[in-house]
């Protein structure tokens, strides 16, 4: 029989779970404690457990925890990309950045990626499988017990698109916000799709918080559909009309993300048409230059284009602001160090 995994289960399932079981209620809050804010490696730390009750969990539970395969540390700017392993052997990737604000963490949500996004590391290979609620929380539990400080801001930009993993990212957002939890605000999660509009349409229904980010890159739907394969499915109209209603239902800022390519989409043209589908949205713009990936061919364009590209935006009204660049002599992007432990 397959072992429930416990640590993706909410407080109210885990007590239902342990109250079949002939348990009180408060054991599982206590156990809960241990799972999501004490942050237990396994059963057997659990001190304040029972240790017959701990070693019968053993038996009827799987406790998922990730092994960390490999960390990497930019003697830059202090941001840490970790490669993990799950328990079934596949490898994705986190990173920590450390802000003067707090620690903010990028996380996974697949293993793998089947968007095809031209300008990205994690989609080369495809898509392995999604992650579980609890494979994404640790995540998160692994870098606060490996760095020792808390982190406050968590954004699921790293390989894989949530939406894609509905509803196991929507667990995870219950379980990483809960007060029982590590109580993170639903204020300083960020989730970024690259625009799978039923799913943003959907999300705006969850009665959330979060920021939405949308992973734009281009302003004609023909552009978009060179870059990002999604196009070909939901057109570029769809997804904006998407975008407003998630606005429209949460009063959310929306972000759009922007990747810089040199000669694709960094002319003046490009800005002005940028600042027209912001302005309805009320959407702040991310500008990332893109990140160098070996298997393709983009680069970024030079400072003094990316500059002007940001004037151009705020001449207009939008408020634009320029990713700072984080961990790029680390395999910073997302999928390049996962892309390189799988190939080596």
């Amino acid at each position: 029989m397959e072992q429930i995994d416990i640590k993706s289960l909410t407080l109210e399932e885990l007590r239902r779970e342990l109250a079949g079981h002939g348990e009180k209620p408060f054991r599982a809050d206590q156990l809960y404690q241990w799972m999501h804010e004490k942050l237990a490696e396994n059963f057997t730390a659990m001190t304040n457990l029972p240790k017959a009750f701990r070693e019968w969990l053993e038996t009827e539970y799987e406790y998922v925890t990730l092994e960390i395969v490999e960390v990497q540390r930019s003697k830059l700017d202090g941001t840490c990309k970790y490669l993990f392993r799950l328990p079934d052997g596949h490898v994705i990737e986190s990173v920590l950045m450390r802000y003067h604000h707090g620690n903010s963490v990028c996380i996974s949500s697949q293993a793998g990626c089947r968007m095809g996004c031209r300008f990205c590391a994690s989609t080369i290979g495809g898509l392995e499988r999604n992650l579980r609620p609890s494979e994404m929380l640790e995540q998160i539990y692994r870098i606060q017990k490996d760095s020792g400080e808390r982190v406050s801001n968590v954004v699921v930009m790293g390989t894989g698109e949530p939406l894609d993993n509905y509803d196991h990212l929507v667990r995870f957002i219950r379980l990483l916000t809960h007060e029982k939890g590590l109580h993170i605000s639903q204020r300083n999660l960020t989730v970024s799709t690259c625009g799978i509009a039923p799913g943003i349409r959907r999300l705006a229904e969850e009665e959330l918080t979060i920021t939405l980010a949308l992973s734009l890159h281009a302003v004609t739907q023909e552009k978009r559909r060179e870059l990002m394969p999604i196009a070909n499915r939901y057109e570029l109209s769809e997804v904006l009309d998407a975008c407003g209603y998630y606005f429209q239902k949460t009063g959310r800022r929306l972000t759009l993300e922007y990747s810089l390519v040199a000669g694709v989409n960094d002319s003046p043209e490009d800005a002005k048409a940028l600042a027209e589908l912001a302005a309805p949205l009320h959407a702040h713009v991310n500008l990332i230059p893109v990140n160098p990936v070996t298997e393709r061919n983009f680069v970024q364009p030079r400072e003094k284009i990316i500059d002007n590209f940001k004037k151009n935006l705020e001449k207009n009204g939008i408020n634009a602001t320029l990713r700072r660049e984080m961990g790029r002599d680390i395999d910073g992007a997302c999928g390049q160090l996962r892309r390189k432990y799988i190939e080596s």
